[in-house]
């Protein structure tokens, strides 16, 4: 609460310096003879002061929070008595984390000695006092920072160009975090797959057509070397993706072309928001529905059939899978198909092209790579999507084309490899990181081919 607090108190010193930045600029304006008399406009000279204000003193909060934890645990540790100092590495990191246990409140591993409460005393101590250091030292910044500004500001100040420098370079920093984030989670992921592909040949992971990577702890227990064929995953994968995206582009397209094309603008403002509701209900809730009422009812009329039909499908995963992202294709491809300039329809229609000849031939082909877009969002989501899969198609990984049969997911045997506690050192946690690189190569390369071929229809219809 204290650092929200801090938060808070700086954000309203940096609106107040907005203010009084801004008026100190209309004075010496009114002084000079009027706003021309200016450099920049008033509002610049108010988000000079307001970046003096609280640029310096968020930079000394964000350094002091990356370092507080680290100095106070230190000291608390100075402060020990010299035979817990001397225990090893890992155990006296229990004895530590105990420690702040007790500071917080929380369960302690063991029971709680005079040296323990002591050291748990001292830890809130420091805390306490780091806390009220870090308010008046951020406190202090801001105000130092407005003062300066304040005595920058004079009509003959570029504001407009220092805040627009300052700006870009906050732009500039948050692209490079995130160029900087997705290297560091592709680096990560890799590093750990280069593991896995030390103990299981690479070879046997791609080509493989069984996956059962269950690990025995003793070499003289059964299942002791598991098989890591990744071809059954992506096998399912891709067949509840092409029952998902099936029924969903479909509806989703048709959905978007009537909603603007054919539609009167109050059934558009009630029809659009009801269709996006579906993008909102959770996940788990559209699992409960596929296990508890669309299983069921395939399972029954398979029987009605003739049919063999599993109790955990692939199709009953797949299209209740397709219904929660019909929204993604109908409202992405809503929005590029109002974007196509009226002219163009106009144009069509001046020609003698009827409504449906124009949608067809020119609204269609202008609005393409938004809709691929927008198609390609869908594929991501229905590939990435967990719980729909371990509701309604299972954890079997069946190598099979039959959507009756069970099958199951790359995502869902990555939460199934990484939940509860694992060795991060075996095969069987390991081959979580493959299959997530993997993964990721196919998503590039179904990226790159949907933007080559995007780029090709585009060439063409211009």
């Amino acid at each position: 609460m204290q650092n929200s607090t801090l938060i808070i108190v700086l954000l309203l010193l940096m609106a107040m310096a907005y203010q009084l930045g801004r008026r100190r600029s209309r004075r010496l304006a009114i002084a000079g003879g009027g706003v021309r008399s200016l450099h920049s406009l008033p509002s610049y000279y108010g988000f000079y002061a307001a970046i003096w204000s609280g640029l310096p003193a968020l930079l000394v909060f964000a350094l002091w929070m990356a370092f507080q934890s680290s100095i106070i645990t230190d000291l608390v540790i100075a402060d020990l008595p010299e035979s817990t100092r001397q225990l090893p590495e890992a155990q006296l990191g229990l004895v530590v984390n105990d420690i702040h246990n007790l500071a917080s409140g929380n369960i302690v591993s063991k029971d709680i000695d005079p040296v323990m409460q002591l050291a748990a005393e001292h830890y809130l101590s420091l805390q306490q006092t780091a806390d009220a250091a870090l308010m008046v030292v951020v406190v202090s910044m801001a105000l130092l920072g407005f003062s300066l500004a304040w005595r920058f500001i004079s009509p003959e100040l570029r504001a407009r160009n220092s805040v627009e420098r300052v700006v870009k370079g906050l732009l500039i920093a948050s692209s490079t975090i995130a160029i900087f984030t997705t290297l560091g989670i592709v680096l990560s992921v890799l590093f750990e797959a280069l593991r896995f592909f030390k103990a299981v040949p690479i070879s046997e992971f791609l080509f493989g057509l069984e996956w059962s990577p269950q690990m025995a702890i003793r070499e003289d227990q059964v299942g002791s070397s598991g098989a890591f064929g990744a071809i059954p995953l992506f096998a399912g994968t891709m067949l509840i993706s092409l029952i998902a995206m099936t029924v969903a582009v479909p509806i989703g397209l048709m959905s978007a072309i009537y909603l603007s094309e054919y539609a009167s603008s109050r059934l558009r403002a009630i029809a659009k928001p009801v269709l996006e509701i579906l993008a909102g209900i959770p996940t788990v809730v559209y699992g409960f529905f596929a296990a508890l009422t669309v299983a069921p009812f395939i399972r029954d009329s398979g029987s009605i059939l003739g049919l063999d039909v599993s109790s955990e499908s692939a199709l009953a995963a797949g299209l209740v899978m397709g219904v929660m992202i019909i929204p993604f294709v109908s409202s992405l491809s809503d929005d590029v198909i109002n974007a196509v300039p009226q002219a163009m329809r106009d144009a069509s229609y001046g020609i003698g092209a009827t409504q449906s000849e124009t949608i067809r031939q020119v609204i269609i082909p202008g609005a393409l790579p938004g809709i691929v877009g927008g198609v390609l969002l869908a594929v991501s989501r229905a590939i990435g999507e967990t719980m729909i899969v371990v509701m309604a198609a299972g954890l079997s990984a069946n190598l099979t084309a039959n959507p009756l049969e069970s099958v199951t997911t790359v995502t869902v045997q990555i939460v199934t490899l990484l939940v509860g506690d694992q060795e991060f050192d075996s095969p069987k946690t390991l081959a979580a990181f493959a299959l997530g690189l993997l993964l990721f190569v196919v998503t590039l390369v179904l990226n790159v081919i949907a933007l080559h071929v995007v780029r090709k229809y585009r060439e063409q219809y211009e």
